[in-house]
């Protein structure tokens, strides 16, 4: 085959280590924009980011030419740098390790879109430990409960 074609809908998750509410609501905004910018000038599409104060979500429609993995690393460390570099945080930043990716198909990606715009009202009544734990089981994903989240030590 002369070509690739594909058109992949992913929705990753990740948080800040710790669920250090790091991510203030004055520059989270310029975040989004700074990893759309990422995200797209790898041959992605970002389809909608959003989240809270401890954690984000992105719909991307993903190239085959990059994986999920190395796509989430490189977010999460060249979001970092920039969040060090525009000095937005007083205390060490940092992404926690891991992330969720769940795949949708193009049917679904307006519900998502709007799932995603929604989280400080979807935030306002469920927990982001319970966000995260149901799309877990929804998607019938293994885990064990003492890795979800790295706690303070």
């Amino acid at each position: 085959m002369a070509n690739t074609y594909s058109q992949l809908y992913i929705h990753l998750i990740f948080a800040v280590k710790y669920r250090d509410a790091s991510l203030h609501q004055s520059w989270r905004p310029r975040l989004y924009q700074y990893i759309i910018g990422l995200v797209n000038r790898r041959g992605h599409k970002v389809y909608a980011i959003g989240g809270i104060y401890d954690h984000i979500h992105i719909l991307v429609s993903i190239s085959p030419a990059q994986s999920i993995s190395d796509l989430v690393a490189e977010v999460k460390r060249q979001s970092t740098e920039w969040i060090k570099e525009n000095k937005f945080v007083r205390t060490r930043f940092a992404w926690q390790e891991g992330f969720a990716a769940f795949s949708y198909g193009k049917s679904q990606v307006h519900n998502v879109v709007e799932y995603i715009q929604r989280q400080e009202e979807h935030h306002s009544k469920h927990k982001f430990r319970d966000e995260y734990l149901s799309f877990l089981r929804l998607f019938d994903v293994d885990y064990d409960d003492r890795y979800i989240f790295k706690e303070l030590e």
